[in-house]
């Protein structure tokens, strides 16, 4: 015998009128109240800010339970993957949802192996940013433009364009990566090796230079592959979400993308890392640890704990744990065993889960506590932080927009709002107007 839908009844308390609203349930995880239909039945919007209590689509590519601290790809544990995986082989699971047999393996990393060149044509557009420009406004750009370099592959009703376009952002992006920060540092651009894994040519392309060869360290390689795996996809984040509204629209692919970067962006999101070091810099010593503890407990003081507590998680990150055995490692293996960042990271972790204030809270350390010291001993300068995060992330953002263009239901997004703004009200002539107080004001000194 099948069982009844479930749903869950909305009552009016200032009509009486009642309202039959459908449960939805997913595989894991709380089930959803379905209010597509709320406003037509009832004449109301429902108000949620940031979209918290809100399931905007079906997926199949990602689950989190924040009260358990779990992450899983397409059902497999993050710590599995971490532990026995590559980055290419979390990518094709990601985009296809199974890992690959050792064939499709091969065959899927010579196929992104063989699309990191990028066009020549578009190494002049780097050369048309300042040598300043933050590595993040440059991918914004870059990446935008490629589909005026690869327009054969945008037909987004097209199954195989889309694969394509998946296929090119994928590889592509760690050569614009580098590509952005050899041009920060007045570096010529270094092609791709097809003899690299996709984390060691990264590597390669960061650092080497043509007056010498450069060799790339394992452990390195390594733990930057790891960190890709633990960055590749994170459910509806807000840079994930940009894409999937922007793609809703039926943007290019590359555009989605471009947008989904410029979220990531934001220090709320992708700039955590960078936060992270920014403060253990600020912090300076141990015997300082007590004073910005309490300063990050004191609700008139600015200054916050960054790389603690998380939005979804309410226990500790599951990445924060194997990232952690990785920076020890790391640091051991080039010689930075006394960093004093990290000892300085070490002993604030130790400091703040001792303390009831942070305990209660369930403030926990998350994956970005650690990851920019990782960044810092592989040499990557912090300004990069957030570019590494988006070469990760690019897995998951193709992989939601891939599921989004073969669901026959999706729909262009279209958020509703709570109007707050002033009443009808007729125009005034300008010259019966009164100053309102405010407007642009004079500017003097900016580059034009």
């Amino acid at each position: 015998m099948s069982e009844q839908p479930r749903t869950v009844t909305l009552i009016d308390e200032a009509t009486g009128k009642r309202v039959e609203l459908p449960v939805v349930q997913g595989t894991m995880g709380p089930p959803s109240i379905d209010i597509s239909g709320l406003y037509r039945a009832t004449g109301y919007f429902a108000y949620d800010p940031g979209f918290l209590s809100t399931a905007a689509c079906r997926s199949q590519i990602t689950y989190i339970d924040g009260e358990q601290g779990v992450l899983l790809y397409r059902g497999y544990p993050i710590e599995q993957l971490a532990e026995r995986s590559t980055f290419l082989e979390v990518a094709y699971l990601l985009l296809y949802g199974e890992l690959p047999t050792a064939a499709e393996l091969a065959d899927f990393s010579r196929i992104i192996t063989h699309h990191t060149m990028i066009n020549e044509n578009l190494k002049e557009f780097f050369r048309g940013f300042y040598h300043d420009a933050h590595p993040m406004a440059i991918m914004v750009g870059v990446v935008g433009s490629l589909s005026a370099f690869y327009h054969d592959s945008t037909d987004i009703h097209d199954p195989r364009h889309r694969e394509i376009a998946a296929h090119r952002l994928i590889a592509k992006m760690p050569t614009i990566a580098a590509a952005a920060y050899k041009h920060s540092v007045g570096e010529p651009i270094v092609y791709p090796r097809n003899d690299l894994s996709y984390a060691a040519n990264f590597l390669q392309m960061m650092f080497a230079v043509p007056t010498e060869r450069y060799e790339v360290d394992p452990v390195a390689e390594r733990a930057l592959d790891l960190l890709l795996i633990l960055h590749a996809d994170h459910e509806q984040n807000a840079s994930t979400a940009t894409v999937r509204q922007a793609g809703s629209s039926g943007a290019d692919p590359f555009a989605c993308v471009a947008a989904g970067i410029a979220s990531l962006w934001g220090p709320a999101h992708g700039g955590a890392a960078e936060a992270v070091v920014r403060m253990l810099e600020e912090i300076g010593t141990v015997d300082n640890i007590p004073r910005y503890i309490a300063r990050a407990k004191d609700k008139s003081d600015p200054f916050r704990l960054m790389g603690f507590g998380h939005r979804v998680y309410k226990n500790y990150d599951p990445r924060a744990k194997i990232i952690r055995k990785t920076c020890m490692d790391l640091l051991e293996s080039v010689g930075q065993q006394s960093d004093p960042l990290f000892e300085l990271a070490l002993r604030l972790e130790e400091i703040a889960l001792q303390d009831e204030y942070f305990l209660e809270r369930r403030l926990y350390p998350n994956v970005d506590f650690y990851s920019g010291i990782i960044y810092r001993a592989l040499g990557i300068p912090v300004q990069m932080f957030t570019v590494m995060f988006a070469v990760a992330r690019t897995v998951g953002w193709v992989a939601h927009w891939m599921e989004m263009m073969a669901d026959p239901a999706h729909k262009i997004g279209r958020p509703r709002q709570v109007y707050t703004g002033a009443g009808r009200r007729d125009y005034v002539p300008v010259e019966l107007r009164k100053p309102a107080g405010h407007g642009p004001r004079a500017t003097n000194g900016e580059r034009r």
